[in-house]
């Protein structure tokens, strides 16, 4: 498989939603391109800037990361899907995008930390996951995470995508987004975002 480039790497992830996303989602009532599509739906619906709605779109595609191409693995991919999504996209979006991508299982834990009523919106599938991946965070790492730069859109991203399990919801399909996506990717390479 060749390597996505700029003018091929939106046409390469919507490959992957129309022959993957239909696969189940790690417990949910919702298939993987489901929910994804609906984190990007109630993105859109805020008046999210595209990169939000492209970071509420792509965050889980770290789970289909087998699809990118052999020395993808040489690029650090074989962490958890959180990290080798943003891996893989790296080199085609902005940190805007890819923060929420890299850190949205971190804002989890974050939230059920600082937020008392966060917790329970969550879905039993999410506090299975959650218990995996550590729990909520002590103080320090709390502490360390409120330093991040993109903060409030991690935080948002991750908020959509707990609010995007719901079976089945009508949403656009990945073509609707695809412009949106290769704007923001024209925008990063061209430097301007």
């Amino acid at each position: 498989m060749s390597a996505p480039d700029r003018d091929s790497i939106v046409a390469f992830i919507g490959d992957i939603f129309n022959r993957r996303g239909a696969e189940s989602y790690l417990g949910e009532q919702v298939t993987m391109s489901e929910h994804m599509l609906q984190g990007a739906q109630l993105a859109e619906k805020a008046g999210a800037p595209d990169t939000m709605v492209a970071g509420a779109l792509l965050h889980d595609i770290g789970h289909y990361t087998n699809e990118f191409p052999e020395n993808a693995q040489e690029m650090g991919i074989d962490a958890l899907h959180e990290e080798a999504g943003a891996v893989v996209l790296d080199p085609f979006f902005p940190s805007a995008v890819t923060d929420c991508i890299r850190w949205h299982v971190a804002a989890k834990r974050y939230l059920c930390a600082t937020d008392p009523g966060y917790f329970a919106r969550l879905s039993s599938a999410s506090v299975h996951t959650l218990n995996l991946q550590g729990g909520p965070m002590d103080p320090g790492e709390v502490a360390e995470f409120a330093k991040h730069p993109n903060l409030e859109a991690i935080l948002q991203v991750r908020i959509w995508d707990d609010e995007g399990k719901v079976k089945n919801m009508p949403t656009p399909p990945f073509e609707h987004y695809a412009p949106l996506l290769q704007r923001v990717v024209d925008a990063y390479v061209a430097g301007t975002s």
